[in-house]
């Protein structure tokens, strides 16, 4: 689904004040609620907004301990091992992967011995080989949608938008070049 220029200033509202009323989001950009209504449904319907609701913190809820755990498994496992990582609360997303391991998962914990408690949990799932831990010390860039949705706004705006690549692109290099 293409995004247009609309729904990427709607889609930067969501994400700047989103505890604001879609009353207030139509006011703002100068649309009717319908028709910012429908746009939203949508956006909703296609996947381009996939959840609302509050983001919240696992270390305030006292599992301060973030780990990224890539997960080898047993060919022909790999469902199996998704549905039994599921029931383990601390695992708090997971994905397919490639290179060193099937998956990926990224753990919480309350210290470094729970999380070691996890991961022994983890080795003894059936279809799991092997895991490789890796604790993050710091957060350098929280998950983030907006410069995203900035970037595609702009695009929708002027397709022959230019970009400059944040590892050392060439300013006024046209998109795709």
């Amino acid at each position: 689904m293409a995004v247009d220029a609309l729904d990427a200033r709607i889609l930067r509202l969501l994400l700047d004040q989103p505890r604001t009323s879609v009353r207030e989001y139509a006011r703002i950009l100068g649309v009717a609620r319908g028709t910012l209504q429908a746009r939203l449904d949508r956006m909703e319907r296609d996947g381009v907004i996939t959840a609302a609701g509050p983001r919240v913190s696992a270390a305030a809820l006292g599992h301060p301990v973030l780990a990224f755990v890539r997960i080898e498994v047993t060919q022909g496992r790999l469902d199996g091992v998704g549905e039994a990582l599921a029931a383990v609360p601390e695992i708090i997303e997971v994905f397919s992967v490639t290179g060193g391991g099937d998956l990926l998962a990224r753990v919480v914990a309350r210290d470094n011995a729970h999380l070691e408690d996890i991961i022994q949990r983890l080795t003894r799932m059936p279809g799991v080989v092997r895991t490789r831990t890796e604790i993050a010390l710091r957060e350098r860039v929280p998950h983030r949608m907006l410069p995203l949705v900035d970037a595609v706004g702009r695009r929708a705006r002027d397709p022959r938008a230019t970009v400059r690549d944040a590892a050392g692109g060439v300013p006024g290099q046209r998109v795709g070049e």
